[in-house]
């Protein structure tokens, strides 16, 4: 089946990955009356050639000649985790369980070992003193979302520089570098408002690590939504563009940078005639932020929403399936005190209409910040008109937490019977606040206390007890604090018993289930 694949490339293999990418209100990436040092590679007028009939140049070697000065290959370095093959678990009675059991109990308690990995992309340069264009997914660490521990940009002429990160945005799949260089070869980006299918394009980047490569084609498709993010508006185009190319330049050509070649849809790994790239038009005023604030700020309206299809429209009596359906209101969030709910379909933002082109989020994201903003929206077949004030997106973690009902929560280490509770049944409790209750959407008549992590050696890991569930009581007495949970526990070890029935509440159920847990060794000083 054919896959969207990141751009990027790595030393030993080649890295698919789905990508998150975004937008942010229109900025200027040059203040009014700021000048450069030198002129930039794309400052000279389109190139100059005889153009036969239907609009193909002769060639593009003037402006290739031009323009590769000033894009670069991005390499990094990371040290990864390299994970030990454990030998299977026996079952009861076998004469290696007790040998396999050590070993595999010293493999998880030894230090990682780790190795060294590399990676390569492509990026260019917006300005004579070195700051540098690419992608996040090129500067981020394969596992998380840490930046790899260095980064090495190599112009064309071979001079290589140690780089910085000045900003990233996961959400548009952009960062910005910063090497200390002095007039350094460098090109301006233009806009990608006027491209038009079947605009001839051109990109520059590092394919499979080749080092500077050119190649050419035409814009096959504008506002592409692959699904890859909720800001999806991708040019596509028939240039071709395999791993490697992440980060580099997409060219029009009058030597403007028009987008940011991105990702590529492909069943093998390699080019097949479509690749995407993000807009200069909504890139520019992300990095410009990453420039100024080292971060991009995004409107907020406080709300999970999901498109609408035709099933939908048609079970909802709407007219058409463009706008998009609310699937939850965040409490006390913008869309709650406008007055917005739950299944509500809107249609219009600031007088812009929802469509799979123009996405809710797109419109909201570009939407000021504490700006009030009209919101047309039909509720059962009634169309009405709200009004929202909008906040700052928050982090993202924080709006998954919210979204998934992932709690924001740990063990209270401090807590009495905490670490005995952890030692003895290989589980980390916490309290069940008002904010875990509202996160995991647990009713008010439940009482317990929260499983906040779990020893996966331990036989609570085994029966699938997992981080989020409510353990009700153990042994029939009630566990209100992890202290209760504790004096559990010591009572049934008093009465020489080797396990305990736990009345557990698992995540996500209404229903609570008895499990038989044994207890873990106790430990000796």
């Amino acid at each position: 089946m054919a896959k969207l694949r990141t751009a990027t490339t790595t030393a030993t293999s080649y890295i698919a990955a789905g990508l998150l990418f975004g937008s942010a209100a229109t900025l200027a990436l040059q203040t009014p009356g700021s000048a450069q040092a030198e002129a930039p590679q794309n400052a000279a007028p389109a190139v100059a050639q005889a153009t036969p009939p239907g609009g193909a140049p002769n060639s593009f070697a003037d402006l290739a000649a031009r323009l590769q000065p000033a894009v670069v290959n991005v390499s990094t370095t990371q040290q990864v985790e390299v994970r030990r093959s454990p030998f299977p678990r026996l079952g009861p009675g076998s004469p290696l369980e007790e040998l396999f059991r050590r070993f595999n109990e010293e493999q998880e308690d030894a230090e990682p070992e780790t190795r060294e990995a590399n990676s390569l992309g492509s990026g260019f340069i917006i300005s004579p003193d070195g700051y540098v264009v690419t992608n996040n997914h090129v500067v981020t660490a394969r596992t998380g979302d840490d930046p790899v521990d260095t980064i090495t940009v190599t112009l064309g002429d071979e001079r290589e520089f140690e780089a910085k990160v000045i900003g990233r945005d996961p959400l548009s799949d952009l960062a910005l570098l910063k090497v200390d260089g002095e007039d350094l070869p460098y090109v301006r980006f233009g806009t990608s408002d006027s491209v038009r299918v079947g605009d001839w394009v051109v990109a520059i980047g590092n394919p499979f690590g080749l080092g500077g490569t050119v190649t050419a084609g035409i814009v096959s498709a504008l506002h592409r939504n692959i699904s890859a993010g909720q800001y999806d508006r991708f040019i596509q185009t028939d240039a071709s563009i395999n791993q490697g190319n992440s980060g580099g330049p997409m060219f029009d050509l009058s030597g403007n940078v028009i987008g940011i070649n991105t990702a590529i849809f492909s069943p093998t790994g390699g080019n097949v005639g479509i690749g995407f790239a993000i807009p200069a038009s909504q890139a520019q005023p992300i990095i410009e932020q990453l420039k100024t604030m080292g971060r991009v700020r995004r409107g907020y309206l406080g709300v999970s929403i999901q498109p609408i299809n035709e099933e939908l429209a048609e079970g909802l009596g709407l007219d058409d399936d463009n706008g998009e359906i609310v699937a939850a209101v965040e409490p006390d969030g913008p869309a709650a005190k406008a007055g917005i709910r739950q299944g509500d379909v809107i249609v219009k933002i600031n007088d812009q209409r929802v469509t799979s082109e123009n996405t809710l989020s797109f419109l909201v994201a570009n939407s000021g910040i504490n700006s009030t903003i009209p919101i047309e929206l039909i509720r059962n077949g009634e169309r009405m008109e709200l009004s929202a004030t909008l906040t700052e997106r928050p982090p993202e973690n924080e709006i998954a937490a919210n979204q998934s009902g992932e709690p924001e929560m740990s063990a209270d280490e401090n807590a009495p019977g905490s670490e005995t509770a952890r030692k003895s049944l290989g589980i980390s409790l916490a309290e069940l606040t008002p904010q875990i209750r509202q996160q995991l959407r647990i009713d008010d008549e439940v009482q317990g206390v929260v499983v906040a992590g779990v020893d996966r050696r331990s036989d609570a890991a085994q029966k699938g007890i997992g981080r989020g569930a409510v353990i009700v009581s153990i042994n029939g007495r009630a566990t209100r604090t992890p202290a209760d949970a504790t004096a559990a526990v010591d009572a049934a070890r008093k009465a020489g018993r080797n396990s305990v029935a736990m009345l557990i509440q698992p995540r996500g159920s209404s229903n609570a289930v008895f499990v038989g847990v044994e207890m873990m060794e106790a430990e000796t000083e």
